[in-house]
């Protein structure tokens, strides 16, 4: 009898503009899929891809298909991806003006960083309409409804009753899974299901690492736990980055959540959640039965933690991350690449 086939989760950090590396991890097992005749698009060797933030946009990319394509190429190939971080993330991430912050909002310092608008002519452009139910593979993608006061994992899996989830638009569940705060506004994100509307902010505020919710995804599709192998992507931390107590002492309220200071109640937030839930999962899931959980994350040089940092310096800077990353895994994304297999549905 043919050994059953070992299924794949990829399970992507948020980061901002730090997702780069690990779409270049991504990138780099692509190619070794290649190299071994396995030339589908990536979706086809995994069973579940989850993000939260910059990797619920990774997610959906490589989840969704293209709009008016009905031959099963993702939304978003990974060359496709890598040009978003590399050039149009600086539209993106383009500072208001006073005169436009003014506008929006006469308490200008007050209003949000960045404009909602240049991200969201993309995500429209190339997720068009689609629905997280028409997805090419599992996804989940992590949010947090201001309204409700809770989390919400945005999924086309299951219900712990075994029905069905509700559905979102993929570009809209993206721009939720995102929406940062102080960076961008929140999203209004239309349930399909119910046919009412939440208020979404970014995943990462309260699972930036989402590790342990593609887990329970895949428990509620009854998957074998023993057969399965977790690829949990960080992006990155600077350990040099800290605050003195003088710093923290003299911020006051406003002084935690501003860009100036690199917005350090945020940042504490996400790297704290991502490194705790990975000491979580290395733990809890092997005693739960999953086959394999495997981490990989780097350390970022000085200045390069910012979510926002589009510059080109920067860019070059999270490109080489991701080279030692990928260098000092080179038998590890071997192996991987050979033990993914097409999946059958």
């Amino acid at each position: 009898m043919a050994a059953a086939r070992r299924r794949f989760i990829l399970a992507i950090d948020g980061g901002g503009i730090r997702g780069l590396i690990p779409l270049r991890i991504l990138e780099s097992l692509e190619a070794r899929l290649r190299m071994r005749g396995k030339g589908l698009p990536l979706h086809r060797y995994v069973d579940m891809i989850g993000g939260s933030s910059i990797g619920g946009l990774i997610a959906a990319g490589l989840a969704a298909p293209r709009p008016d394509d009905t031959g099963g190429a993702p939304a978003a190939g990974i060359s496709e991806l890598r040009r978003f971080f590399e050039v149009e993330a600086r539209e993106v991430f383009r500072r208001k003006s006073l005169f436009e912050r003014f506008v929006a909002n006469p308490r200008a310092l007050l209003d949000e960083r960045y404009d909602e608008r240049p991200l969201e002519r993309m995500l429209k452009d190339q997720l068009g309409w689609t629905s997280l139910q028409s997805a090419l593979t599992r996804v989940v993608l992590t949010a947090y409804d201001i309204g409700r006061r809770e989390a919400v994992f945005m999924t086309n899996g299951r219900q712990s009753d075994g029905s069905r989830p509700d559905d979102y638009y993929f570009w809209q569940a993206v721009r939720a899974t995102t929406a940062a705060p102080v960076y961008f506004e929140p999203m209004r994100a239309e349930n399909l299901t119910k046919g009412d509307e939440r208020v979404l902010i970014d995943g990462g505020v309260v699972m930036n690492n989402p590790t342990l919710a593609v887990w329970l995804e895949a428990m509620k599709l009854d998957w074998e736990p023993g057969g399965i192998t977790i690829l949990s992507l960080g992006t990155g931390a600077d350990r040099h980055r800290s605050w003195s107590f003088r710093e923290a002492a003299s911020w006051g309220p406003l002084g935690w959540l501003l860009p100036a200071n690199g917005v350090p109640l945020l940042s504490i937030l996400a790297h704290g959640q991502s490194t705790t839930a990975a000491y979580q999962a290395e733990r809890l899931l092997p005693a739960a039965g999953i086959g394999e959980i495997v981490r990989l994350d780097g350390e970022l040089p000085e200045g390069a933690e910012a979510i926002d940092n589009t510059r080109p310096g920067n860019i070059i800077e999270l490109n080489g991350v991701a080279d030692r990353i990928i260098r000092d895994n080179t038998l590890l994304l071997d192996r991987l690449a050979e033990e993914m297999s097409e999946r059958e549905d």
